[in-house]
């Protein structure tokens, strides 16, 4: 499953310029991990770094216009970073498998000459076979709608052949990113892998009540961003995958003392109603009779043991509603699902809560901080030398960073 190793964000509000692993010209630093945290203080950035990925995502899925005015992010005038005139740059680097060449693709979002949001450019580009120094060739080069793509596998493979499969293009929508049209394309495999990548990211929205909505009754392969349809999902998993189904309710009996059975009921109108069982009593417990944290920890378990999970899972701050203790091995499960299969999903999280941290190492974690001129900067825990001593001592990173460890010395 493609993997990100590294994420740029240029001139996105509180974001001038973070970088999160390694890019195709920052070589020197170390690739995400498959599980990787995000921490810091209220008002640091946390909440705008998950909505960088989620913009990214909208603007595949509807046009850079739209995304802008989605999730009350207020237009693109509001987005971009105060005091800019340039354009808002993101730059995903990312694998398709472990032995793989990585790709970089790379996207400026303007105004144009009306003051609508439009893709101002856009670059897809790798390395040919066998090259491991220099840089990476395009494959796909746009600007303002205009430019060259390179069709086929092979395309660009060898030095000299390039004009073979060169295509002059050109958009009729400026609003729309060009692998939105290119990758639905035969000729262009590498564009629609990246497209499919791109269109498979989960980015959790999920809140407890709309876990309690009723729901038309009718199996649903996969958990929606506000699970509110969590109970077809269940119905799914009851009658596809009776094995897997039975494990995460062992595990959520483990994690959550008296949850002993959960399963779905059709009501006479056609509705599915999700059901829990403590054991204690005769009749269960509907989920709208549920707290707020047993529904959510059910949830995720329920996203994690999707039989076909999403390649980019991302959750922001996962602990709200839930009892300090159940943190720590809610953080565990999420490394085992990002860590324990071949086709395991990218975890990515924000927190500000140290119970979680206590189950991460340093290479996992990312403080990201208001620097002086009051834009956001971010490092990698492990880069700090007494935290990683403490860690391998034996202290926990969270109990660490409540200490104020991580502060500068």
């Amino acid at each position: 499953m493609a993997v990100i190793e590294g994420f740029r964000v240029q001139n996105y509000r509180a974001l001038l310029d973070v970088t999160l692993g390694k890019l195709s010209n920052q070589q020197a630093g170390e690739p995400l991990t498959p599980f990787t945290v995000v921490i810091g203080n209220n008002g640091v950035g946390k909440s705008t770094l998950f909505d960088a990925f989620g913009f990214v995502a909208d603007c595949l899925s509807a046009d850079v216009e739209t995304a802008c005015d989605m999730k009350q992010r207020g237009g693109f005038d509001r987005l971009r970073s105060m005091g800019q005139d340039d354009a808002i740059r993101f730059e995903i680097y990312y694998r398709e498998a472990p032995k793989e060449r990585p790709i970089t693709y790379e996207l400026a979002i303007s105004l144009d000459e009306s003051g609508r949001p439009f893709v101002e450019s856009e670059v897809l580009k790798q390395r040919r076979k066998g090259q491991k120094h220099g840089r990476p060739y395009p494959f796909l080069r746009l600007n303002h709608g205009k430019g060259t793509v390179w069709a086929g596998e092979e395309a660009v493979e060898v030095e000299g052949e390039e004009d073979r499969a060169l295509t002059s293009v050109e958009l009729t929508d400026i609003r729309q990113l060009g692998i939105a049209t290119l990758g639905t394309l035969k000729e262009h495999p590498r564009i629609k892998r990246f497209r499919d990548f791109l269109k498979g990211w989960y980015l959790s929205y999920f809140y407890p009540d709309a876990a309690r909505s009723l729901p038309s009754a009718g199996p649903q392969r996969h958990l929606n961003i506000h699970g509110d349809n969590i109970g077809n999902v269940v119905q799914f998993m009851e009658r596809e995958h009776k094995a897997r189904f039975k494990s995460i309710l062992q595990r959520i009996a483990a994690k959550i003392p008296g949850i002993d059975t959960i399963d779905t009921l059709e009501t006479a109108d056609k509705r599915v109603l999700l059901r829990f069982n403590d054991g204690a009593f005769g009749d269960p417990f509907f989920a709208q009779q549920m707290s707020d944290g047993t529904l959510k920890v059910f949830a995720y378990l329920l996203l994690l043991e999707d039989p076909d999970p999403p390649p980019f899972i991302c959750i922001e701050e996962p602990e709200n509603g839930l009892y300090h203790k159940l943190l720590e091995a809610l953080a565990q499960e999420f490394r085992l699902h990002a860590t324990g299969k071949k086709n395991s999903p990218q975890i990515f999280v924000t927190t500000h809560q140290p119970y979680f941290v206590d189950a991460l190492a340093p290479e996992e974690v990312w403080l990201l901080e208001k620097g002086a001129d009051g834009y956001s900067v971010i490092r990698r825990v492990s880069e700090l030398e007494i935290v990683k001593n403490l860690v391998d001592e034996g202290l926990p990173l969270g109990g660490l960073w409540y200490s104020d460890y991580f502060e500068a010395r």
